[in-house]
């Protein structure tokens, strides 16, 4: 009896000392492929060279913590998130920046997203694209993050149609049209009733459109 337990025991350990092998130290359960979801602009090649993840390096053992960090240091991407797939697949999904203004120096176009972060240098700025006059643009500046604010609340209808945003403070915005006329926005409060407003006033020829107070609106 203490013989057939004792093998048991040993057949045991044998079982599981074998499926760990399998599973923490052997290609079997390696990594086979990695799967890139969301990337609409960055390469795949790219992410998943970022990536740096062996082909069959045991897929239990893969860091998804530091296979985040380094995908995450390609500046078009908002977010990562790495998985594991089963039996063989590393997962990585990606949310990528989006452009919402241009800011010119240097004869250069860089392109931030609402976050004040720099995604690309253009030679020139996209069409679609405000131009973003501030004194000092950059993610820590109260005015810039203002001015992206209100760019980032503006409805589609009034989105394509302006051509610039200047910000003095973060209670001075305003909004150059493509047509040339200048809306006074103010700051970011009450933003939708501004545009509510704003809707109906562009209709009516002006120069100056002051919707800064909502309550108080006044033509120029």
């Amino acid at each position: 009896m203490r013989t057939r337990t004792a093998f048991l025991v040993l057949l045991t350990a044998g079982v599981v000392g074998t499926a760990a092998w399998l599973v923490f130290f052997s290609p079997v359960l390696g990594v086979r492929s990695v799967e890139i979801v969301g990337n609409l602009t960055v390469p795949t090649e790219r992410i998943k060279q970022q990536a740096g993840v062996e082909e069959l390096h045991p897929l239990a053992t893969v860091d998804l913590a530091d296979v985040q960090s380094r995908v995450m240091l390609i500046r078009q991407l908002a977010s990562a998130k790495v998985d594991r797939v089963w039996p063989g697949t590393l997962k990585i999904e990606v949310v990528e920046r989006e452009a919402v203004a241009a800011v010119i120096a240097g004869g250069k176009a860089a392109l931030i997203d609402g976050q004040g972060v720099v995604i690309e240098i253009k030679d020139v700025a996209p069409a679609r694209l405000p131009v973003l006059k501030v004194d000092r643009p950059g993610a820590g500046d109260p005015a810039t993050m203002a001015a992206l604010k209100v760019i980032g609340n503006l409805p589609p209808a009034l989105t394509g149609r302006v051509r610039a945003v200047q910000a003095t403070s973060p209670e001075g915005v305003s909004l150059r049209l493509t047509d040339g006329r200048t809306i006074v926005w103010g700051g970011t409060d009450r933003g939708a009733d501004k545009a509510r407003i704003l809707a109906s006033l562009l209709t009516r020829k002006a120069d100056v459109y002051d919707v800064s107070s909502p309550d108080v609106v006044t033509l120029k």
